[in-house]
């Protein structure tokens, strides 16, 4: 009995130094994180696993999706001191539950093969109701299965469905696609094809037009292809996937007598392998004026490229509507040595203008402020 008490003991003492070092250990990786002059990083929320994308709901609620982790979270500021201390488990032992999208107090979730959707969800953190269904028609492979979800200017939900393969014709319409549909699941449309792995897209406040990514095939080497900024127009465009990639290179396996000319092609072009995923135009005040209606995007950073590239978040300079600069906003996370410290995933405009970028290899958020004059 006297050993036990030991133990009891020893275990009381080491889990507040265990959480206590654990904190040290994020706050030491955000001092390795590089941004501008004017603005400061903290850690918004920690112990996430795989955190990956964020939906703002109200009373400052922030959703956090996750991919294998199968778990949906609700992290919140109650007390307005810039760090979360209200967290939730929303969800478990879901199927990659990457997407999230909020309105009316409604959270909806996608999975790989359907969006569910929870009810007056901010009243019921604590004990969340079980969701229903709202469509469960998308295919159930796993390969670029994770879905990105959004509501769209015209209340619609638009998501994409990746390609069940590195490089291949895929068999059925709705793989590598844009869609949109009612918010109750009917209304089901395919707006796009020729999108291969597409987890983040966002619509310019000045026009309304759809920008999303697309993440290039592997195996054309360390440079091939770029990984893509594409600007969605009209229903029926084509995007290239699998026969075109970046615009002008034709698949060396499938371009067969497919030119890159019949396809609409990226309006920028990423490095390639370092996977941008979640992006987000500036609306908000806090920032310096130049900061405004420009495209933050998060590259998750690449993982078969002989030099590791990305990991980071840059920021895409628009002028006349169209992107023209490409610069880093935030790094670090890939040391000079090639150590990985993490992985930003998804970026979130808080109400106070402020930004939050999710990172599913430490499962925390980071919140980006500006202390300067705004201008």
């Amino acid at each position: 009995m006297p050993i036990i008490k030991v133990i009891l003991v020893a275990l009381f003492l080491i889990t507040p130094y265990l959480t206590f070092a654990e904190q040290n250990s994020h706050q030491n990786i955000v001092k390795q994180l590089h941004v501008p002059a004017g603005f400061t990083l903290s850690i918004f929320a920690d112990n996430l696993p795989n955190a990956r994308s964020l939906a703002l709901g109200d009373n400052g609620v922030v959703f956090v999706g996750t991919g294998t982790e199968g778990a949906v979270y609700a992290v919140q500021d109650s007390n307005s001191d810039g760090v979360a201390d209200q967290r939730y488990i929303i969800a478990s032992g879901l199927t990659m539950p990457n997407g999230l999208a909020y309105k009316s107090d409604s959270l909806y979730v996608a999975e790989v093969n359907r969006i569910i959707r929870f009810d007056r969800i901010t009243q019921q953190l604590a004990n969340p109701p079980k969701p229903v269904v709202v469509y469960d028609q998308f295919p159930s492979e796993q390969h670029h299965g994770w879905k990105y979800l959004r509501f769209g200017p015209d209340n619609k939900l638009y998501t994409t469905v990746g390609a069940p393969c590195n490089i291949c014709e895929p068999e059925k319409p709705i793989y590598s696609s844009l869609v949109r549909l009612n918010a109750d699941g009917s209304g089901f449309e395919i707006l796009a094809r020729g999108i291969r792995s597409s987890v983040g897209f966002d619509w310019q406040p000045e026009t309304d037009a759809l920008f999303f990514n697309d993440n290039g095939r592997d195996y054309m080497g360390d440079d091939l292809p770029p990984d893509e900024l594409n600007q969605w127009t009209t229903t029926g465009e084509h995007f290239g996937f699998p026969y075109c990639h970046g615009g002008d290179i034709a698949d060396p396996d499938l371009a067969a007598d497919k030119t890159c000319q019949q396809f609409t092609a990226p309006v920028w072009k990423f490095k390639a392998h370092v996977a941008p995923l979640g992006l987000r135009f500036y609306r908000g005040k806090q920032f310096p004026v130049e900061f405004k209606n420009q495209l933050f995007v998060a590259e998750h950073g690449s993982w078969n490229r002989s030099e590791p590239q990305g990991y980071r978040v840059v920021l895409v300079k628009f002028k006349q509507s169209q992107p023209v600069a490409e610069q880093v906003f935030i790094d670090g996370w890939l040391t000079k040595t090639g150590k990985v410290l993490g992985r930003p995933v998804d970026i979130l405009e808080m109400p106070d203008g402020s930004l939050l970028i999710s990172d599913d290899k430490r499962g925390v958020i980071y919140k980006v402020e500006h202390k300067g004059n705004h201008g």
